[in-house]
């Protein structure tokens, strides 16, 4: 194949196209590594998914584990200025109020999914809408459930900067 301009365009579309396509893939697949029933972490990931966007707050904060955290984004940021997370259900329950609280809606766009160990990493993107404008968060999403299948921390790895690029009104 002749590399030209044109050929990595259609391959750079082509792969826009899969990774689209992957989503409803990504979603409804199950399942841990050796094949068996569906993984604690990912149905944690889910179940916090499901509670965030539908504005669910004790809900999503019963998920966490009593010694969970939260990392969103990872490092320092306007929601965490020292960068160390929010430690304990009453600092977790200040972010929410601070962030998932304030959005209009959000949508997980998730792309794939892997399983490893005791956690699960989400790659997409979360769509927000607030105050009449939206924004996509492109990132990787990393869920870890402990022994009773509580998060026990999740740590979102996504950046600002980035994320404010694709600010568009509503």
């Amino acid at each position: 194949m002749t590399d030209t301009a044109e050929t990595r365009t259609d391959t750079a579309e082509n792969r826009v196209d899969t990774a689209e396509n992957r989503v409803d893939t990504a979603e409804n697949r199950v399942g841990t590594a050796d094949g068996g029933g569906e993984h604690p972490a990912r149905i944690a990931s889910r179940a916090s998914q499901s509670a965030a966007s539908g504005k669910r707050k004790e809900e999503w904060l019963d998920l966490f584990a009593e010694d969970g955290w939260v990392e969103d984004p990872v490092g320092r940021s306007g929601f965490d200025p020292e960068g160390t997370g929010h430690h304990g259900r009453e600092a977790i329950s200040k972010f929410y109020d601070m962030t998932i609280a304030n959005t209009d809606s959000l949508e997980f766009i998730i792309d794939d999914s892997l399983l490893c160990g005791n956690e699960v990493v989400n790659i997409g993107r979360i769509r927000t809408a607030m105050a009449g404008a939206q924004i996509d968060a492109e990132g990787v999403f990393v869920y870890r459930v402990n022994e009773a299948g509580k998060l026990q921390s999740l740590r979102a790895f996504w950046e600002v900067d980035r994320a404010m690029k694709t600010l568009k009104k509503l």
